[in-house]
């Protein structure tokens, strides 16, 4: 079986990303704060991939949005300003993803909030 390769265009990553900004708004409005932060960490990681994949960035095996942040910003320093959220957002898929022994005890109304945010940074890359 031939192995599949990620897609070199933007706009897959941006379609794909829009699927995952859904996933989190259905799950935060059916009470699943944890998921809905999740899937918006999985929506930012590929808005930003497909942000720099337009500017002619190497595709690269990065999920860390702090990471990523850092290589969009050589593009466009006005994006620093959404530093913090990307920071946060980072910890909640590893949040997600381990079982820790501590939870942050992450509410619906903080990912509503980060939804928020998120789409203005979506706005930014776009």
């Amino acid at each position: 079986m031939k192995k599949s390769e990620e897609s070199s265009l933007p706009e897959d990553w941006y379609r794909k990303a829009a699927l995952d900004v859904r996933r989190s708004e259905i799950l935060v409005d059916h009470d699943d704060p944890e998921g809905a932060a999740f899937h918006l960490q999985q929506a930012l990681e590929k808005y930003l991939k497909g942000y720099l994949i337009a500017k002619g960035w190497p595709l690269k095996r990065i999920h860390d949005l702090e990471d990523l942040l850092d290589y969009a910003v050589d593009y466009d320093e006005s994006l620093e300003t959404f530093r913090s959220l990307c920071q946060e957002i980072t910890e909640y898929y590893i949040e997600e993803r381990y079982p820790l022994s501590l939870s942050s005890g992450l509410t619906v109304k903080e990912v509503r909030m980060k939804i928020s945010r998120a789409k203005e940074f979506v706005e930014k890359l776009l």
